[in-house]
């Protein structure tokens, strides 16, 4: 399957398409997907969901989709690395960085279209227009800090109606999706992902609980967690001046060897010269 790699905090695809060309794939990257005309479905993980004009969609680094399309679509595409939502000095006191780590870390794959009021869909497609025409003159001064503010206001949004979704209709405790949702949580607190504590949370046996994810995932907990976990260091050495040691410490490695042993497992390179040849 293609991996479709991002090399820049943010960017935004807009285009017209009768037919479908790409082939199924993931990314390494966050995307936004906004259906300003047209209709179809998209298949998300094996998932089909209908869409229409003025859907609007949420995937992750491990998502794949692709999208079958039934009416000419008008798509605009804003994908990104999570460095776009850097904490800065004054932000400390805000409560939005809790709210947008917990929409990225919170799987949505399920839902289809995160947004299904009218007015909800209409405020993020005026802030995506906002967006569009500061994105035509992004080597202003100004563009990166009204480029934040706008991603912002559009994942707080997203946030808040995928939220009130799960209130009004709550994840199956013992779904798969739960166990994702939790895995994604506390990915920087390894004691709370190990087998033994999962089945205990989600009320499996051991021996169970690893059948069961790798009935539904097609892979073992510990490779997702560790694949998971390894996406997230590739953002922190692309877009951060975190030492190798800071990032160890942030994901409960036990030291910078460990890290680096892993990490050139699953990549083929170790961090330091993924690093550089950016």
């Amino acid at each position: 399957m293609k991996r479709y790699v991002l090399h820049t905090p943010f960017s935004i695809y807009h285009f017209e398409a009768v037919k479908w060309v790409h082939s199924v794939h993931k990314h390494t990257y966050f995307e936004i997907i906004f259906i300003l005309k047209g209709s179809g479905t998209h298949h998300i993980n094996g998932n089909a969901f209908a869409y229409a004009a003025g859907d609007v969609f949420l995937l992750g680094p491990e998502d794949f989709h692709y999208f079958d399309i039934l009416e000419v679509t008008e798509f605009s595409f804003v994908r990104f690395n999570e460095s776009i939502h850097k904490q800065l000095p004054g932000d400390k006191d805000h409560p939005w960085q809790p709210i947008i780590r917990g929409l990225l870390h919170t799987s949505s794959q399920s839902r289809g279209s995160i947004v299904q009021d009218k007015q909800e869909k209409e405020k993020l497609h005026q802030l995506l227009a906002v967006l569009e025409a500061e994105s035509a003159n992004d080597q202003s001064q100004y563009f990166e800090v009204i480029r934040d503010n706008l991603m912002r206001s559009m994942l707080i949004i997203l946030a808040r109606n995928l939220f009130s979704q799960a209130q009004s209709k709550p994840v199956q405790q013992d779904s798969i999706e739960a166990i994702l949702m939790y895995i994604k949580k506390h990915i920087y607190q390894p004691e709370e992902l190990t087998i033994e504590h999962l089945a205990h949370t989600f009320h499996y046996a051991p021996a169970y609980i690893s059948i069961f994810f790798k009935k539904h995932t097609g892979e073992s907990v510990k490779q997702y967690i560790i694949k998971h976990k390894v996406k997230l260091i590739e953002a922190r050495l692309l877009y951060s001046q975190m030492t190798l040691s800071e990032i160890a410490h942030e994901f409960g490695y036990t030291d910078e060897s460990h890290l680096c042993k892993q990490f050139k497992k699953y990549t083929g390179t170790t961090p330091i010269l993924f690093r550089q040849r950016v």
